[in-house]
């Protein structure tokens, strides 16, 4: 499992505060608010982009209001402009880190993320400076429940599956494909009359790097903090997170 996946997996496992549910929320919202305003339609049905966003806000467990609310609004407000820039830099003991951002005001997120760099002990780097040590990526969580994991492991690799790692645990299946397939998987999970808890594009790191217990915290102090920002949609790094490190890190 890479160093992304497990810490996804701890945010899972740690994300169950009133704080971090919001935050998701949040960043649904935003989602569903570039979907609509670059899509032209409120109707996931004509809207691939919003379809996805109105996938990952039920796979969150984030209510319809909520939802219709965010599209109608996406709708009404007009020409206000949004922007999705990224921005790339280290965190301490040297790990790659891109940040994918929205906003509509860019002087304010650049300040705010350059701060959160410095105040943390990292720097940031000019656009290019790490990108190239990521992959684009689409991942897709499905859920498992009453379905035989092998049959449906045939089918998603017919649809384009390069990987598929099994939660037992949690009844769901992870599934990432190639950049370009995502859209074809999108396609195969809806014609198995089933609809992905979430479905994102990810930046997996091509290699990842150890670091002690003490360094990995301080890298990941500043990951979270770059999560935390309210203009930041996300993060992505190439820290490797051991087993010890990852039982230490549930723990608390």
């Amino acid at each position: 499992m890479s160093g992304h996946s497990k810490w996804s997996k701890i945010k899972r496992k740690k994300g169950a505060s009133d704080a971090k549910r919001s935050k998701v929320f949040s960043r649904i919202i935003t989602e569903i608010t570039v979907a609509v305003k670059e899509g032209g339609s409120g109707d996931p049905d004509f809207n691939p982009r919003l379809r996805m966003a109105v996938s990952n806000a039920k796979g969150a467990n984030m209510p319809k209001d909520n939802v219709v609310r965010a599209i109608k609004k996406a709708l009404e407000s007009g020409s206000t402009a949004l922007f999705q820039p990224t921005y790339e830099g280290y965190a301490p003991g040297g790990i790659a880190v891109f940040a994918e951002c929205t906003t509509d005001n860019i002087n304010r997120t650049v300040s705010s993320v350059r701060a959160i760099f410095n105040k943390r002990g990292g720097n940031m780097a000019t656009n290019g400076s790490v990108d190239f040590l990521f992959e684009r990526k689409g991942l897709f969580t499905l859920s498992t429940a009453d379905k035989d994991p092998e049959e449906l492991e045939l089918e998603l690799i017919d649809g384009g599956a390069e990987d598929i790692e099994i939660d037992e645990e949690a009844n769901e299946m992870h599934v990432t494909v190639a950049f370009e397939d995502f859209g074809n998987m999108q396609s195969k999970i809806e014609d198995l009359g089933m609809e992905a808890k979430s479905a994102s594009l990810e930046r997996i790191p091509l290699n990842t790097t150890e670091l002690s217990m003490d360094d990995a915290k301080q890298a990941l102090g500043l990951i979270e903090a770059l999560e935390e920002d309210d203009d930041v949609q996300a993060v992505f790094h190439n820290l490797e997170l051991t087993d010890e490190m990852m039982d230490e890190m549930m723990e608390e």
